[in-house]
């Protein structure tokens, strides 16, 4: 099992989100490599422990561990604006020709808790190939 400390607490929370960029345009694979190094950007700077991360062309799966402080609606937003933001700043050629009134990530989002035994079947489904 894969505990966490923090000063007062001491907590094994994993949350497994997927989300899409605005009307599921296919274009993330395009951008992947920026995206991937935000996300863990975000994660390290607000003391996130990605345990997984896929980026498929319409879609993300983050698999992540986060302190029991952190609501998970806060953890996606957080994520997702900040995110969001550097895409623009890095490629607002591209994403100005899909996004024309702005905005890059549906605000919709899923989120599921896994157990001990299930984090194992969330990682393995993430680091497969295809995704449906």
């Amino acid at each position: 099992m894969n505990v966490r400390r923090g000063n007062h607490t001491v907590y094994t929370i994993n949350y497994h989100f997927v989300w899409c960029p605005k009307y599921r345009h296919a274009i993330l694979d395009r951008i992947e490599l920026s995206l991937e190094r935000s996300i863990h950007n975000v994660a390290e700077k607000r003391g996130y422990d990605v345990l997984s991360l896929h980026i498929g062309p319409d879609h993300v799966h983050l698999f992540l561990s986060a302190h029991p402080k952190y609501a998970p609606s806060e953890i996606a937003r957080t994520v997702k604006s900040i995110t969001a933001r550097e895409m623009w700043e890095q490629h607002e050629s591209l994403l100005s020709r899909f996004f024309w009134g702005g905005g890059f990530w549906e605000r919709s989002f899923y989120v599921g808790t896994t157990g001990e035994m299930s984090s194992r079947t969330v990682e393995m489904y993430i680091n497969r190939t295809e995704h449906v």
